[in-house]
C-alpha cells in the first residue's frame, strides 16, 4: 500500500490551495457548529469493480458517504524520498490507445473540475457532523503514493483546464487547450464550519487583508498528519468552505490560469492523505498556530519546477513520468495585498458571482507566489513594496522574480524561527558586505575607520599631577565646611564668608581657623527682617582701599537684599522685598552691582561717578530677561545666560544644535538680548569664563565634556558667534574659570585640569585631584587676593563639602622645572644596559623552534647580541595562545594572574603555553648568560595572549625598589584582555623605569582605535595604584607618585602595535625587495601619527631607524609574505619605542629583527644604554632654596600682568 505524500500541493491545483489555507475573513464561530463536508471517495468495493477506473474519478451516479476526517490535496512537490521506500513505477499506457473516459487512469493529485460532461449530475451532500483534526497519525502515512501514469493525448480529461495545467507543468507531452474562465458559487453569507475544536465563520462583510500562511504547531507537524481513512469506514469527508462572492484564493493572478473547483456543486475526487509541513502550505489553521515555527523536516533540499510551491522536497524516482526539475533558490514571501475597493466588497455580498467578476480585472486578488519553508517576521512582509493593482501577468512575474532573486537564502534553525532579515528600499544605501573572520586576531577584517568615532582629547602626557597648593594663609581652609548645593561662598583675601540656609559664618584665616562671626537669620541680624534664607553672596566694590572686600551683599529667598560689614558682623543696609522672588545670582562689575532672580528680573545698581554705592538710597534700573535661567554669569561686560534645550539639551540630532544661549547688555538702556546657538549638538551650559591670553572670546563649559568658544565685540552690534567646539573630557565640565593664561576646568571625578589653549590641539599642563573623586562644583578667582595677599588665589568648592585654595600662577611647577635644569649639581649618574625582545608568536609553542638554524638558535642569538651582557632583559610576547579558541581564552581569564609566587615567578594556574614559554626563557637565559652573573625573574604576567617576563642581574637586584605590575584591558570596551597591555615598573637608585608590553587594535584602517588604546594605557590613573607613593618624589616626574605610566622617568613600550603601511601590497613588496625602506617609512602609520597628530599620546616617544624589512605578515615556515586570499599588506607591526625625561639619558644600541619562521610575525629586539641617577638630598635642598628666591621675582611680574587683566575686565 502506497504511503500518503507530504502535505504540499502544487500552486496550480485549486483545491490543494483551497485546502491548505483558511479564508482571511474566517473567525471562530462555535465548537458545535455544523458544516458541509465533501463527499468521500468510493468504497473499496466500488473502487475494485473496474481495474481501469482512475482513483481520482468516481461514478457520477454514486453518492459518497461522510467521514470524520479532513483530507487535504497533494502534489508532486510533496513527494519525499529521503529514508522512505520509493513507490513502484506505474504501468505506462501507450499513447496510441485512447482510453475511454470511464477507463482512463489519472493521477490522484489531479482534481477534475465539473463541466458540462461530468459535473452536471454531481451534487453536494450536506452534513452537520463536526470534523476534528487527529492528534497523531500512523507512520505509514508518510510514504508517498505511486506517481500517476501519463494520459493519452485524446483523453477527455486532458482537455479540462485544471488537468491540462498540471499536465503542462509536469510533462506528458500533451499540449493543453486554452483555459476556461472560472465561476463563483452562490453561497449565502455567514456559513459556519469547524476544524477540530475550533469553529470558523465566514462573515457577511469579508475582510480581504490576507494574512501570511503559516504552519501548524510543532507538535502537530512532527507527529500528526492527516491519517488514512478509518478502515471501518469506506469514505473520507472533505471540508466545504464557500466564500461569498470573490474567492481570495482564486488563481486569476497566479502563474497559470485554472478553473475554480467550486464553480459547480459537485464533489471533488478522493485524495490521499498528506503530511503537514510547517512551511505555510497546510490546511485550515487555528489562530494559535500562526506563531509556531516549522518542523525540521521542512528544511530538506528542494528540487522543483517553476510552478511548484517553494518547499523543500526530494526528487521523484526516475521512473516517474515527470521530468526532474533543476534546483532553484527559495522564493521571497509575498507582500500583503492592498485592501479591496468598495466595488469588490459589494460584489462579494451579492451572493451570486458572474463570470465577469472572476476575470483578471482590477478587482481580482493579487498573486500568491510560493512561500518559504518558515514564515518570515511580520515586519519583513509589511516592508516590501506592494505590486500594482493593474499589472499584467508578465509584469507581476518579472517583479516577483526580481524580488526573489534579491532575497538570499535564510538558514533554518530546526524548529526555531530564522534570524530577521533586512529589507533595503529603493534608493537606500546598501549595507557593507560581511566578511568572514580569519583565524588570527591580527588579521581581523578592516572596517571604515571614519564611521567609528574615537575622541581625541587634549594631550596630557606632560601634565603635572602635583597640586598647586598655597602657603600664604596662617590657618588652613580644611576645617571650613560648605554644604553641597545649598552652601554659598565668597572670598576676599583672608576673609571667607559661608552662607547656608539661615546661617552666615565669617572666617578670618589670618586670625583663626574658627568663624569670627556666626549669624543666624532667626535672630533677624538685628534688623526688622526675620527668618530669611540666604541664596546669594557677593562682595561690594568700594573706592576706598581700606573698605575693599569688607562689605558683603546678601540675597534671600524672599527677594530681600542686605549688606553686612564683615569686620563688625553688623547689617549696614537692607532693601526688603526689592525682588519679588528668590535672588539666584549676584555679580560685581566695576563700581556696579547686579542682582538677578528666578523670574528674569535683573536689578542694576550703578552709582554716580565719584560716589560710593549705597544699597539704601541707590535706585536700581530694572532689566527683564528670560526666566528660570540655569546658568548666568557676567562675562566681558555682558550677561550670558542659558537654559536647557526643551528637546533635551540638544542631545537628539535634528532637534536643535544645542542649549539656548542668550546674551544681554544690561548696562545699555533699551538693549535687546541676543539668542545664539553653538555649531554642534552640545549639552547644557554649566560654566563660563574669559581668558587674558585670548581677549574678545568667551569660553562656555557643557555637559558631555565640551567647551564652546565664542567671539564677541568684533563688530559693533553683532551677536556673539560660536567659532569652535573642543572636546576636553569624557565626562561633564562642571566648572570653568580662566586663571592667568590657563583655562581651569573641574570634572565630575574631582579633578581640576589646566589647559594651554594657545596650542592646537590644546595641551594639559596640570591635572590634579582636588576633591577626592567627587564633582568640582565651583572654581572662582579671588581677585582681592592680589592686593591683600600678593598671591593669585583660586578657590574651589566640591561635592565633598570642602573649600580648597590653589595657587593660580602654578609656581610649584616653575620651581620643579628649574630644579631639573640644575639636576647635575646634586646627583651622580651611572649606566645600565637593557635588552627588550618582542614577538607575536601566533600561538606557536617553544617546541616549534626546530628545523632551520634561525629557529633553533634564536633565543641564544638574541640574548648574546648585547656585549657586555645586559643588566635587564625584558621579554614581551603576544598571542601566546590561540585567541580564536574560546576554551583557551576562558582558561586564561579565569586562572591567569592568580596566586603568583612571592618571588615573582609564574602562577601554577595558567595554561600550558605560558608555562612552556616561561620554562624555555628561563633555560635560555641560564644557558646563554655567563655562569658568574646569574639572573633573577622579577616580573611575570599574562593577559589573554600577552606574556611579560623581566630578568635582572643579581648584582642589580639589591638596588631595586618599588617593584610593581599591572594590566590594562582594551578588548570589548575594556572588558576583555585580547587587546591591552601589561605594565611593569621598578625604581633603580633614584630613577624610575617602566616597561609596557602591548597588543593594540588590528585592521589596516583602525588607526583611531589604536590611538585610543595607547591613550588608555598611558593615561589611566588607576595603573599601579596598589604600589602607592614611593616616598621619594625625586624618582618620579611631573609631580607623580608612580601610579601612572607617565610618572616614570624612563618608559619603554613594545609589542604588536598593529600600525600598518598605507601603500598597496605590490608596491610594498617591491620596495622591500629593492631595499627602498626609506620610501616605506614615509607611509608608516605610526610615524605619521607621531609627526602630524599633536594629540597622539606617543608623540613624545622616540624610535630608532627602521633598517629592517617589515615583520608582518608571513606564511608560516616560509619567507614569503601573506599569500592567502586576503593578501595582507606587509607592515612594521612589531615596534619598540621609548621616552625619557632627559633624552640624552637613553641611547639605543641596536634595533633589528630575527628570522625564526614558526609564526606569521618576525621577532624584533632593541638594546639600550640608560643612565640612572642617585640624588644627594642635602645638595638638592640647597639648590631648591636658591630657586625659590628666583621665583619671587618672577611671581611679582606675573601678578602685575594678572592684576591688569582683571582691572580691564572691571572685576576689580
Amino acid at each position: 500500500m502506497a504511503a500518503d505524500p507530504p502535505s504540499d500541493g502544487i500552486e496550480s491545483a485549486p483545491f490543494s490551495r483551497r485546502s491548505r489555507q483558511a479564508l482571511p475573513g474566517l473567525r471562530p464561530f462555535s465548537e458545535k457548529t455544523a458544516f458541509r463536508p465533501w463527499p468521500g471517495p468510493p468504497s473499496p468495493a466500488a473502487a475494485s469493480s473496474s481495474s481501469l477506473k482512475p482513483p481520482g474519478l468516481r461514478s457520477p451516479s454514486r453518492r459518497q458517504p461522510r467521514s470524520p476526517l479532513l483530507r487535504p490535496a497533494s502534489s508532486t512537490s510533496d513527494l519525499k524520498a529521503a529514508s522512505k521506500r520509493p513507490p513502484p513505477p506505474p504501468p505506462v499506457r501507450p499513447s496510441s490507445r485512447a482510453p475511454s473516459p470511464a477507463n482512463v487512469r489519472v493521477s490522484p493529485l489531479v482534481h477534475p473540475i465539473p463541466d458540462s460532461t461530468i459535473g452536471s449530475s454531481l451534487e453536494h451532500e450536506p452534513s452537520s457532523e463536526p470534523v476534528s483534526l487527529p492528534a497523531k497519525s500512523s507512520p505509514a502515512l508518510r510514504r508517498p503514493p505511486p506517481p500517476p501514469p501519463p494520459l493519452a493525448q485524446d483523453h477527455p480529461a486532458t482537455k479540462h483546464p485544471a488537468v491540462s495545467s498540471l499536465i503542462k507543468q509536469f510533462g506528458n507531452g500533451v499540449t493543453p487547450p486554452p483555459p476556461i474562465p472560472a465561476t463563483k458559487p452562490a453561497v449565502p453569507a455567514g456559513r459556519p464550519f469547524q476544524v477540530g475544536a475550533t469553529a470558523f465563520h465566514v462573515p457577511s462583510e469579508p475582510v480581504f487583508s490576507r494574512r501570511p500562511r503559516q504552519s501548524f504547531p510543532p507538535e502537530i507537524e512532527s507527529s500528526a498528519s492527516f491519517p488514512k481513512k478509518n478502515p471501518a469506514s469506506n469514505s473520507t469527508p472533505y471540508l466545504t468552505v464557500s466564500p461569498e462572492g470573490h474567492d481570495p484564493f482564486d488563481d486569476v493572478h497566479s502563474d497559470s490560469e485554472v478553473v475554480h473547483p467550486f464553480s459547480q456543486p459537485s464533489p471533488p475526487p478522493p485524495l490521499p492523505s498528506r503530511k503537514l509541513l510547517g512551511n505555510g502550505h497546510t490546511s485550515i489553521h487555528t489562530r494559535e498556530s500562526s506563531s509556531e515555527s516549522s518542523s525540521p523536516a521542512s528544511s530538506a533540499s528542494s528540487s522543483r519546477t517553476s510552478s511548484e510551491s517553494d518547499v523543500n522536497v526530494i526528487k521523484p524516482p526516475q521512473s516517474s513520468p515527470h521530468p526532474p526539475s533543476s534546483p532553484r533558490p527559495p522564493l521571497a514571501p509575498p507582500p500583503r495585498p492592498p485592501p479591496r475597493h468598495k466595488a469588490s466588497l459589494q460584489t462579494a455580498n451579492n451572493g451570486h458571482s458572474s463570470p465577469a467578476s472572476t476575470s483578471t480585472g482590477s478587482l481580482a486578488a493579487p498573486p500568491l507566489p510560493a512561500r518559504k519553508g518558515v514564515t518570515p517576521p511580520a515586519e519583513d512582509q509589511v516592508s516590501r513594496q506592494l505590486p500594482s493593482r493593474h499589472q499584467s501577468m508578465a509584469e507581476q512575474e518579472t517583479e516577483l522574480s526580481e524580488s526573489q532573486a534579491a532575497q538570499p537564502d535564510r538558514k533554518v534553525f530546526g524548529s526555531f524561527l530564522p534570524p530577521p532579515t533586512r529589507t533595503i528600499a529603493l534608493g537606500d544605501k546598501l549595507p557593507p558586505a560581511r566578511h568572514n573572520q580569519s583565524g588570527s586576531s591580527s588579521e581581523s577584517e578592516d572596517e571604515d575607520d571614519s564611521k567609528i568615532k574615537v575622541e581625541q582629547l587634549p594631550d596630557a602626557s606632560r601634565a603635572s599631577r602635583r597640586p598647586p597648593v598655597v602657603d600664604c594663609l596662617n590657618y588652613s581652609e580644611f576645617d571650613i565646611h560648605v554644604p553641597a548645593y545649598t552652601g554659598f561662598v565668597a572670598v576676599s583675601g583672608h576673609i571667607v564668608a559661608v552662607a547656608s540656609h539661615h546661617h552666615l559664618r565669617i572666617y578670618d584665616l589670618s586670625v583663626s581657623g574658627a568663624p569670627i562671626w556666626n549669624l543666624d537669620s532667626k535672630d533677624s541680624f538685628n534688623t526688622k527682617v526675620k527668618d530669611f534664607k540666604i541664596t546669594a553672596l557677593e562682595f561690594r566694590p568700594t573706592s576706598n582701599y581700606k573698605d575693599r572686600g569688607n562689605f558683603l551683599w546678601l540675597g534671600t529667598k524672599d527677594g530681600h537684599l542686605m549688606e553686612v560689614d564683615v569686620r563688625t558682623g553688623t547689617v549696614t543696609a537692607v532693601r526688603p522685598a526689592i525682588h519679588a522672588h528668590t535672588v539666584t545670582h549676584m555679580f560685581r562689575h566695576g563700581q556696579s552691582m547686579i542682582s538677578m532672580d528666578d523670574t528674569g528680573k535683573v536689578l542694576v545698581f550703578t552709582p554716580p561717578e565719584g560716589v560710593e554705592l549705597d544699597l539704601r538710597s541707590q535706585q536700581p534700573r530694572v532689566v527683564r530677561i528670560a526666566e528660570k535661567q540655569e546658568f548666568a554669569k557676567l562675562l566681558g561686560g555682558q550677561l550670558w545666560t542659558s537654559t536647557r534645550d526643551p528637546n533635551g539639551g540638544g542631545t537628539v540630532p535634528g532637534t536643535s544644535r544645542g542649549p539656548y544661549v542668550r546674551v544681554y547688555d544690561v548696562f545699555t538702556p533699551g538693549a535687546v538680548g541676543r539668542s545664539v546657538l553653538p555649531t554642534e549638538h552640545l549639552g547644557a551650559v554649566t560654566a563660563g569664563t574669559v581668558l587674558a591670553s585670548r581677549p574678545g572670546h568667551v569660553y562656555l563649559g557643557h555637559e558631555g565634556g565640551h567647551i564652546s568658544i565664542w567671539s564677541f565685540g568684533d563688530t559693533e552690534g553683532a551677536p556673539p558667534q560660536c567659532v569652535e567646539v573642543v572636546k576636553v573630557a569624557a565626562s561633564d565640565v562642571i566648572s570653568l574659570e580662566g586663571v592667568n593664561d590657563r583655562l581651569w576646568a573641574g570634572s565630575r571625578k574631582g579633578l581640576i585640569s589646566a589647559y594651554d589653549v594657545t596650542s592646537k590641539p590644546w595641551t594639559v599642563t596640570n591635572c590634579w585631584e582636588a576633591h577626592e573623586k567627587l564633582p568640582v562644583l565651583r572654581i572662582v578667582v579671588d581677585t582681592w587676593s592680589m592686593e591683600k595677599l600678593d598671591r593669585l588665589v583660586v578657590y574651589s568648592v566640591g561635592r565633598d563639602e570642602r573649600l580648597r585654595f590653589w595657587d593660580g600662577l602654578l609656581g610649584i611647577d616653575w620651581i620643579e622645572q628649574e630644579l631639573l635644569k640644575r639636576e647635575t649639581e646634586f646627583s651622580t649618574f651611572r649606566d645600565m644596559t637593557v635588552l627588550i625582545v618582542s614577538w607575536n608568536v601566533d600561538s606557536a609553542k617553544p617546541d616549534a623552534l626546530t628545523g632551520t638554524p634561525e629557529n633553533v638558535n634564536f633565543l641564544t642569538d638574541v640574548l648574546t647580541s648585547v656585549d657586555p651582557p645586559p643588566d635587564v632583559i625584558a621579554f614581551g610576547m603576544q598571542e601566546l595562545i590561540d585567541l580564536e579558541s574560546r576554551k583557551m581564552a576562558a582558561k586564561t581569564v579565569l586562572l591567569g594572574g592568580k596566586n603568583k609566587a612571592a618571588d615573582g615567578t609564574i602562577s601554577q594556574k595558567v595554561t600550558t603555553s605560558y608555562k612552556k614559554w616561561f620554562d624555555r626563557l628561563v633555560l635560555a637565559v641560564r644557558c646563554a648568560m655567563p655562569a658568574d652573573s646569574p639572573y633573577t625573574v622579577i616580573h611575570t604576567e599574562n593577559l589573554v595572549g600577552l606574556f611579560t617576563c623581566v630578568f635582572v642581574k643579581n648584582t642589580e637586584k639589591t638596588r631595586l625598589k618599588h617593584v610593581a605590575l599591572t594590566t590594562v584591558k582594551r578588548g570589548m570596551g575594556g572588558r576583555y584582555g585580547n587587546k591591552g597591555g601589561i605594565i611593569s615598573r621598578f625604581v633603580v637608585d633614584d630613577t624610575s623605569v617602566c616597561f609596557i608590553n602591548c597588543h593594540l587594535a588590528a585592521g589596516q584602517r583602525h588607526v583611531r582605535q589604536r590611538n585610543a588604546d595607547v591613550q588608555a594605557i598611558v593615561e589611566d590613573n588607576t595603573l599601579l595604584a596598589e604600589a602607592g607613593p614611593s616616598g621619594e618624589p625625586v624618582a618620579y616626574v611631573n609631580g607623580g607618585d608612580g601610579s601612572m605610566v607617565l610618572d616614570h622617568e624612563i618608559v619603554f613600550i613594545n609589542g604588536d602595535m598593529n600600525y600598518r603601511i598605507d601603500q598597496r601590497r605590490e608596491a610594498v613588496i617591491a620596495a622591500v625587495k629593492a631595499g627602498d625602506l626609506e620610501h616605506l617609512v614615509i607611509h608608516d602609520q605610526l610615524r605619521k601619527e607621531m609627526k602630524f597628530n599633536r594629540a597622539f599620546r606617543l608623540r613624545t616617544f622616540s624610535e630608532g631607524p627602521l633598517m629592517f624589512a617589515p615583520t608582518y605578515k608571513y606564511d608560516r615556515r616560509s619567507d614569503e609574505y601573506d599569500t592567502s586570499e586576503k593578501a595582507r599588506v606587509p607592515a612594521w607591526c612589531d615596534r619598540v619605542l621609548w621616552r625619557s625625561l632627559a633624552p640624552e639619558r637613553v641611547q639605543q644600541l641596536h634595533y633589528r629583527r630575527w628570522e625564526p619562521n614558526v609564526s606569521d610575525h618576525r621577532p624584533i629586539s632593541a638594546a639600550f644604554k640608560i643612565t640612572v641617577k642617585q640624588v644627594n638630598h642635602e645638595l638638592r635642598a640647597k639648590v631648591k632654596a636658591e630657586t625659590l628666591e628666583l621665583w619671587q621675582a618672577v611671581e611679582r611680574e606675573r601678578l602685575s600682568a594678572a592684576l591688569q587683566h582683571y582691572i580691564d575686565q572691571q572685576m576689580i
